[in-house]
């Protein structure tokens, strides 16, 4: 076993392994308070090369991430990585992933059951059924690409339920009411005029620069997304494929955007004409909800500003342009 004390009393491993190609590496590891602390990470490596489901659940979440998190979105990584850390290895990580049974998954609904937010509230059905999703989700990866026999999450059953939430829209009557309340600051005015006759997503409007728009052709084009992550301003691709679009805008839109240009001195083609956070939107929305007393709804609505009350079926933006004009 090429396990060594330190000078200062703490221990390190030494070990030599192949690598997927063939190749002969080598891998130090430091730190460990004690040599029984040494070999536990020496044995849980050996399984991870060995791809040895005996290996803990810890372990194969951390060969989980090395295969699937190259090809996920950095949002959608920390949205699982948060779930791994903080739902799941806390109470199975330390479990073999070839021993976890479909009545641990439900021993562990349970206690999932019983967790509270922060403001001392169950956790919803939706999120419960997120949590358990991401638990099958690691289990289906074990199965198909390192032979584990079953889904014990599967067998389990679901946990949580998809909750229906409503979708609330506002008549152009009231988002103009709405609209007049956030001239008082042109950012805000000029970002809302762009989500609710474009119909684009938060993320797609806080990434636009001036070289989307085409004022000649009246168009807009999407094809990247911000976000904020871990304190910096990251810009993405879109939500899907299919997100990458070019909208046509009415003639009032692109004057009012001309306008908004203007008002920057040294914004470059590829700056962002938005430098705020969803955060800041959401804020917005509320201020002027309660200003102009329309019903508050979410800014991801104003995506669906007209719907036909009998058939419930959006009407094409080009019949909403027609109807402003």
């Amino acid at each position: 076993m090429a396990i060594y004390k330190n000078n200062n009393g703490t221990w390190y491993v030494m070990i030599r392994y192949q690598d997927w190609t063939g190749a002969r590496k080598q891998k130090c590891k430091r730190g460990f308070a004690t040599r029984k602390e040494a070999a536990d990470w020496e044995l849980q490596f050996k399984l991870q090369k060995k791809a040895s489901l005996d290996m803990t659940m810890e372990s194969f979440c951390a060969l989980y991430e090395e295969d699937v998190r190259p090809s996920l979105k950095q949002s959608t990584w920390l949205t699982k990585e948060n779930i791994i850390q903080k739902k799941i290895l806390p109470y199975l990580g330390q479990r073999k992933v070839s021993e976890i049974t479909a009545k641990d998954v439900m021993d562990w609904h349970n206690q999932m059951r019983k967790l509270k937010t922060k403001t001392g509230k169950l956790l919803s059905p939706t999120y419960l059924k997120t949590i358990h999703g991401q638990l099958s989700t690691i289990f289906n990866h074990a199965v198909k690409y390192y032979d584990l026999s079953t889904n014990p999450a599967r067998k389990a059953g679901a946990l949580g339920t998809e909750e229906g939430k409503e979708m609330l829209f506002w008549t152009k009557e009231e988002y103009k009411l709405f609209a007049e309340e956030m001239m008082d600051k042109p950012l805000s005015y000029y970002a809302f005029q762009l989500l609710y006759w474009c119909g684009i997503r938060s993320g797609e409007l806080l990434a636009l620069t001036p070289a989307d728009f085409n004022f000649k052709k009246k168009t807009l084009r999407i094809n990247k997304s911000y976000q904020r992550l871990q304190g910096k301003d990251v810009i993405t691709t879109p939500k899907t494929k299919n997100s990458i679009r070019t909208v046509v805008m009415p003639q009032f839109l692109c004057d009012e955007m001309q306008d908004c240009l203007k008002l920057y001195y040294s914004l470059k083609p590829d700056d962002r004409i938005f430098p705020v956070t969803k955060y800041y939107l959401n804020h917005e929305m509320e201020r002027g909800c309660k200003a102009c007393g329309v019903k508050k709804i979410r800014v991801h609505d104003l995506r669906h500003p007209y719907v036909k009350p009998t058939t419930k079926k959006f009407i094409t933006f080009f019949e909403v342009f027609r109807a402003a004009s």
